[in-house]
């Protein structure tokens, strides 16, 4: 499901889509791409999600193609996080608390790769004449980057939108000529990873408790401001990324509720 969040920043946004779908015990994959986030959910649970959504706010628009939440633009590999046959957690602190006990549980806590830096940017679509030459420029780029073993490298491919990438800031060289991508190359992103192999594949609420501790709601109330965050699911791991000057403060709450007990 494609969801646009005009007026929301992306660490908010990260937490107005997943606190509805985490408190109501389904799993997802959380994919946030140049354009918009991509929310991935088990088949059965579609409805439960459209519902959720709903709930809180978001609805379909055509024209998009995309679920948008309109209140929002006035601002700018298997078990739940609890248990199977638990309850969903019926408040955002329970469900952050469950979340980080989980987390402790299984040995998970975050590694930072203190040489990688990641930048996130965009495709362009083909020029109006109908010169393919800018994607033709992004494919080789990006068969140039797998050649050289990316350490990170991320890319989006939907119907709707150009491709989206995030990836390590010493590819973008690949990429000729300089105009081939989108996006500002010198804000780059740190990424924090979680290892999260050990979990089962339908476990719930681990996007959503990190997102409130970092960017702030119910439950994230320990920082002195909201950090600004953007996540990537896959099916090993789970990366949040953070402007480098927010590293430091990033770990330090992620690592104080580890130490807590969640």
């Amino acid at each position: 499901m494609s969801v646009e969040g005009e007026g929301l920043e992306a660490g908010k946004r990260v937490l107005e889509l997943t606190s509805p779908l985490a408190l109501a015990g389904i799993s997802i994959f959380f994919i946030t791409t140049y354009f918009s986030d991509y929310i991935i959910v088990p088949a059965k649970s579609k409805g439960q999600v459209i519902r959720a959504l709903e709930d809180r706010g978001f609805r379909f628009e055509e024209s998009a193609e995309a679920y948008v939440n309109p209140a929002a633009r006035h601002e700018r590999n298997k078990s739940s996080t609890s248990s199977l046959g638990t309850p969903p957690p019926t408040t955002m602190d329970e469900l952050q608390s469950r979340t980080f006990a989980l987390l402790e549980r299984h040995g998970i806590s975050p590694k930072v790769d203190a040489d990688l830096r990641l930048l996130q940017c965009a495709g362009r679509r083909s020029h109006s004449d109908g010169r393919p030459t800018d994607e033709m420029a992004l494919q080789v780029g990006l068969t140039k980057c797998l050649l050289y073993q990316p350490r990170f490298l991320s890319l989006t491919l939907t119907e709707n939108e150009a491709a989206s990438l995030l990836l390590d800031r010493r590819l973008v060289s690949h990429f000729e000529p300089n105009n081939v991508l989108l996006g500002n190359k010198e804000d780059f992103l740190i990424p924090i990873m979680l290892d999260l192999e050990p979990l089962p594949l339908e476990a719930t609420g681990i996007v959503c408790g990190l997102a409130g501790k970092l960017a702030g709601g119910p439950a994230g109330g320990s920082l002195s401001g909201a950090i600004e965050m953007l996540y990537l699911s896959t099916a090993r791991t789970g990366t949040v990324m953070v402007e480098e000057k927010d590293l430091v403060h990033a770990m330090e709450a992620l690592r104080t509720e580890e130490k807590h007990g969640g």
